[in-house]
């Protein structure tokens, strides 16, 4: 008896696991058959993106109001970045152990975000108003509505060609493995057409913006080491002492010395005394 409702149970869940599979590939097909239609690409796949590069008063404060007003929008702040440009750096004589280094530098910013497509004409005016002076402004549109019909009437014919499979499938041919790869790009084509529907929806704008020049004042430590010798008189004055040292020291010298000395000036009166005793034989 046990054996008998172990049977029908296994059978109960089998025709169960092919009724799922069933539905399964019949939700696919509806949906590939719908989207294959011309009445879900009747909407143009239009792509928009923006570029902007303008002048402002405050590069950090502008981009704090371009996160808030991205966020009020309901877009989202992709990228960001604030550098700042060294232009031109001196450094000045401040006082004896510092000096006064001036920078001159250019801030700028950027910002790569995503915003609704339908409100992208109101962002991008809310941007001119944050700038001084606008120097260029862009907007590109990519039609995608062609390449949108292509990949979904691919899809339609994809679902119908895993169903003739299907319904002559054996396991002798090699219907499973065709099946698996028409499968994945009917996986490859949908991710496309979601990815246009995600940049049709959400529209890629670039801001570059930037500051005048600022100039920045800051004392640092002075790493001449000769401003740090002592004054003229000072020096002067020590001269002289080191000048006195130095004599006594050659006294020194010549007083270690008093052996050479002495030979020398004997060798001195030899010769001389010599010198004239020959020139007296020579009268």
């Amino acid at each position: 008896m046990m054996k008998k409702y172990l049977f029908f149970a296994v059978i109960s869940i089998a025709i169960w696991s092919c009724n799922s599979s069933n539905k399964m590939e019949s939700a696919d097909t509806t949906e590939a058959l719908n989207e294959g239609s011309a009445d879900t690409v009747s909407s143009d796949k239009i792509i928009k993106t923006a570029d902007m590069r303008f002048r402002v008063k405050d590069v950090q404060a502008v981009k704090e109001k371009l996160s808030n007003s991205i966020k009020e929008e309901g877009g989202m702040v992709v990228e960001f970045t604030v550098q700042s440009n060294i232009m031109r750096t001196e450094k000045t004589k401040y006082s004896t152990d510092s000096l006064l280094e001036l920078t001159s530098y250019r801030k700028e910013g950027q910002v790569v975000a995503k915003v609704p497509s339908d409100k992208l004409d109101d962002f991008t005016n809310k941007v001119v108003k944050m700038a001084v002076f606008v120097d260029q402004q862009s907007l590109k549109l990519d039609d995608q509505s062609m390449n949108y019909l292509s990949n979904a009437l691919k899809n339609r014919n994809r679902v119908e060609a895993v169903q003739q499979l299907n319904k002559h499938a054996n396991k002798k041919s090699n219907n499973v493995e065709t099946a698996l790869e028409i499968k994945d790009d009917y996986v490859d084509k949908k991710i496309q057409n979601q990815t246009i529907d995600s940049h049709v929806k959400y529209s890629t704008i670039t801001l570059n913006f930037y500051q005048d020049n600022t100039v920045q004042k800051l004392v640092v430590g002075n790493d001449d080491l000769y401003d740090y010798r002592p004054a003229f008189l000072n020096r002067f004055w020590l001269g002289i002492q080191n000048g006195w040292v130095i004599f006594k020291e050659f006294i020194l010298i010549l007083t270690n010395l008093w052996v050479l000395i002495l030979l020398a000036g004997a060798g001195y009166f030899v010769f001389r005394h010599y010198r004239r005793k020959r020139k007296m034989i020579g009268a």
